[in-house]
């Protein structure tokens, strides 16, 4: 990766948002993977959070899919459903993180954030959400939902 020019891996990725900054910040996490950590991505939320670029969302996702430990990934799909079920209340992903950590069962932090984000592109959409071919529909809260289909 150290190799690349910004502009290869801006290509690599265009599609994502702010694709030139986290061009960089991809460069500057690889240079100090090599220089502090030998090459290795580190195990604990900590490390991985000392990084510039790298918040909550990224350093669980690392910690659960690249290591299978446990860790919630709370984007925007997480906080919105949770909070639209009813199942916490928070205002900002931190404070969903911290909540779900509290209430939800350890054995289902791996599968959340997955389960979740496919549900909020197909069904639980942030605005009118398919309530009629909600699964879950007879068990949910619906705040925030001011017009549903």
């Amino acid at each position: 990766m150290l190799q690349l020019s910004p502009a290869q891996i801006e290509r690599a990725i265009y599609p994502v948002g702010f694709y030139r900054t986290k061009a960089r910040t991809i460069l500057e996490i690889c240079r100090a993977l090599v220089d502090d950590f030998g090459g290795e991505v580190p195990n604990d939320l900590e490390s991985l959070l000392a990084f510039k670029g790298v918040g909550r969302k990224t350093a669980n996702l690392v910690l659960t899919q690249g290591f299978g430990k446990p860790g919630i990934c709370v984007d925007t799909h997480v906080h919105r459903i949770s909070n639209r079920w009813g199942y916490v209340d928070t205002k900002d992903a931190h404070a969903t993180e911290m909540a779900l950590r509290r209430k939800l069962p350890r054995q289902y932090w791996l599968e959340y954030n997955d389960l979740l984000v496919a549900f909020g592109q197909t069904v639980c959409l942030p605005i009118s959400p398919w309530c009629s071919r909600c699964p879950a529909a007879d068990y949910c809260a619906r705040r925030g939902v001011t017009r549903h289909r």
